[in-house]
């Protein structure tokens, strides 16, 4: 949005613009389309960091002394999921922060930076996963299957849990959709490990132990490609998927009175709020924008919120034949 001025109050562009900070009820629109507020993922993050904490060593351990390569690899990779839900729970903190004068939109980009770290660290920990699978598979071990069942077991049942407390929140806020994930992947491996125990205790194939690993490994990348892909579009500031920016084109264009658009902006603040900064260029003479308390400012940002889920909507107004709109080389429509 470099060379274009942006005011957000009072005159600015000369006297036919007129800038105004429109917040349409501080509406919090993400990737779920018209989502609201998140909700307080606080305990959830820190029972999920407890419970994965503790089966973490228990699992390197018994890992370790059953000569389970998909224990110790499975181990590691809940140790990632451990230090990513500890980044998601430190970024929803800091969104609810006040903002300061050096960081005017407060922490709120914190959480789209975990959801990347989470999808980064996942995918670097499956590919550790993948070489020690693939040395396996080239030097078999024994392994004590039934301890690998049981442990593999209690992290079903701790992963599970786990996801649970985040399912509510999975499809409105990628951070705590990365935390889902995560525990989701955790589960399948650790059942895809009891699998992999219960044959081996039955036909002594130590090979199928890295062999489940491998498989199990390749279904989390393609889980976790999405959430990567998404974090990263949310930390470019590329508009949220669910939003057509030719719909809001159209929806600017139809407001009463507006003559056309230009520097039209759309980009995630957060995981979980979306917000807009446009220059609407008014027909001469028409009246709307400078009705008693600003209504048809208030109406267009609340249109936006319900129609589109953007909560922070910054409407510049200009006059059409005005000095700002012929410093403005795309004025018209």
């Amino acid at each position: 949005m470099a060379g274009h001025d942006h005011s957000h109050g009072g005159h600015g562009h000369g006297s036919h613009a007129h800038g105004s900070h429109a917040h349409g009820g501080h509406a919090h629109g993400g990737l779920g389309g018209h989502a609201h507020a998140p909700k307080d993922f606080g305990t959830a993050f820190a029972i999920g960091i407890v419970l994965n904490t503790a089966f973490v060593v228990i699992e390197a351990v018994y890992g370790y002394l059953s000569n389970s390569m998909s224990l110790v690899a499975d181990a590691g990779h809940n140790l990632s999921d451990v230090l990513g839900l500890a980044a998601a729970w430190i970024a929803a903190i800091l969104v609810r922060r006040r903002a300061s004068a050096r960081f005017t939109y407060g922490y709120r980009g914190s959480s789209i930076l975990a959801a990347l770290f989470n999808a980064v660290f996942l995918l670097i920990a499956m590919g550790a996963v993948i070489w020690e699978a693939l040395v396996r598979l080239v030097h078999p071990e024994p392994v004590a299957g039934t301890t690998v069942m049981v442990v593999a077991a209690v992290g079903i049942l701790v992963n599970g849990l786990t996801a649970w407390l985040f399912a509510s929140g999975a499809k409105g806020d990628i951070n705590v959709r990365g935390a889902f994930l995560h525990m989701v992947a955790d589960a399948a491996v650790s059942a895809g490990v009891v699998v992999a125990g219960l044959v081996i205790q039955l036909t002594g194939l130590a090979w199928l132990d890295p062999a489940v690993s491998l498989v199990i490994a390749a279904l989390v990348v393609w889980a976790t490609w999405g959430l990567l892909r998404d974090s990263v579009a949310m930390s470019l500031d590329a508009v949220p998927p669910e939003i057509s920016p030719d719909a809001v084109t159209g929806f600017l264009l139809e407001r009463p009175g507006v003559a056309g658009l230009h520097d039209l902006h759309i980009w995630p603040m957060s995981t979980t709020s979306v917000a807009l900064t446009v220059h609407l260029v008014m027909q001469e003479g028409h009246q709307a924008h400078r009705l008693p308390g600003n209504g048809f400012l208030t109406d267009t940002a609340e249109g936006l919120r319900a129609r589109f889920g953007i909560g922070h909507a910054t409407l510049q107004v200009e006059e059409a034949g005005g000095p700002a709109c012929r410093l403005a080389q795309d004025c018209a429509a």
